[in-house]
């Protein structure tokens, strides 16, 4: 059989003799791609590749030690290089807006008092100030690391934030009033039983198909870690999935597959119309946390229904987690050790 060969694809053999692919092209940042050539998911990841690395702009066009040409190192830096495909998407996006403002200006010179002057003007946006924040430090770190700086002035900044709590987790009330508008059968109600009883995002729900469920288990890799998670399907999801009349579960009104962003705009729309403001599917992501906390499952359990590789954002999902459940259940366990002891 003849070889084929995808263009910018390199791949080789790890230490483990496990193949590893990676969209390699000159002058742009190397991405690493998940699965093998011809799989769904490497070839998704493929196109998001190709089609991002046509935003970057070459060091040579940048002037000399500015914020876009230390942008354009960072980029081909082993730390970004090591994150994630989707995270490298999503922390671009994030800086390239940045840049196309402030690309030309020096990030030798820029100062804490430069920055606070742009953050006071996000002050309205605390979330997205909050992400620049964090994704400057990264850069001007890097940029002490290869010796342009000696300092990293983000730090300096002194504009406080008030925590914000994220996307709201739906209540038990909520998803019933939700229930109660779009009943079984209807693509929203099949929408909310995917996302509540398998806790994936949005980006993995809106690709999710008849070619993910077998053995009565949905099996996908998340676009944002690129590690596959198996969850079994429950008698909820399995009754609405087999409405769905086509290979994806959920299609636009012109049965087209959606987009990230035309999901969440028409299920939050949809939530709407239930009665339900400021809903969106991730906070049903954390419904679906709480759900697992409460039936009593452990951090590793619930890690991994939500595909979380850090116990420690597990909290994120299960803060809402009933309390006097948790706790009632934690004193009769202590009421049976002290009948066990007392025997």
């Amino acid at each position: 059989m003849a070889k084929v060969e995808i263009p910018y694809v390199k791949t080789f053999k790890d230490r483990h003799n496990k193949v590893r692919c990676y969209y390699r092209r000159k002058g742009y940042p190397q991405v690493p791609l998940p699965g093998l050539p011809g799989d769904p998911d490497f070839m998704a990841a493929y196109r998001a590749a190709e089609a991002d690395a046509t935003s970057v702009v070459k060091t040579q066009r940048e002037p000399p030690r500015s914020f876009g040409s230390l942008l354009v190192r960072y980029y081909q830096s082993v730390g970004f290089m090591s994150l994630k495909p989707q995270t490298q998407k999503n922390y671009k996006n994030i800086l390239e807006r940045f840049r196309s403002v402030h690309g030309a200006k020096s990030c030798v010179t820029i100062t804490a008092i430069h920055l606070n002057s742009i953050f006071n003007k996000m002050i309205a946006k605390p979330g997205a100030l909050r992400n620049l924040r964090k994704r400057l430090a990264s850069v001007f770190a890097y940029a002490v690391e290869i010796g342009w700086r000696k300092d990293n002035p983000v730090r300096d900044t002194t504009l406080r934030l008030k925590k914000s709590n994220g996307h709201i987790p739906w209540s038990e009330a909520d998803i019933q009033a939700f229930e109660a508008k779009w009943p079984t059968g209807t693509r929203e109600r099949r929408a909310l039983c995917l996302l509540l009883y398998t806790g994936l995002r949005r980006s993995d729900v809106v690709k999710l198909g008849r070619q993910h469920v077998s053995d009565g288990e949905i099996s996908v890799v998340q676009k944002k870690t690129g590690e596959r998670v198996s969850i079994p399907v429950l008698p909820e999801l399995r009754a609405e999935i087999e409405h769905a009349e086509d290979m994806i579960f959920v299609l636009t009104q012109y049965g087209r597959p959606f987009s990230e962003a035309g999901f969440t705009a028409w299920f939050v729309e949809r939530a709407k119309q239930a009665g339900l403001s400021k809903r969106t599917p991730h906070g049903l992501r954390k419904a679906c946390g709480r759900r697992l906390a409460n039936a009593g499952c452990t951090s590793k359990q619930i890690a991994a229904v939500l595909g979380q590789s850090s116990l420690s954002q597990i909290t994120t999902y299960t803060k809402d987690a009933d309390q006097a459940l948790l706790a009632r259940g934690a004193m009769e366990r202590l009421r049976g050790e002290e009948r066990t002891s007392s025997v």
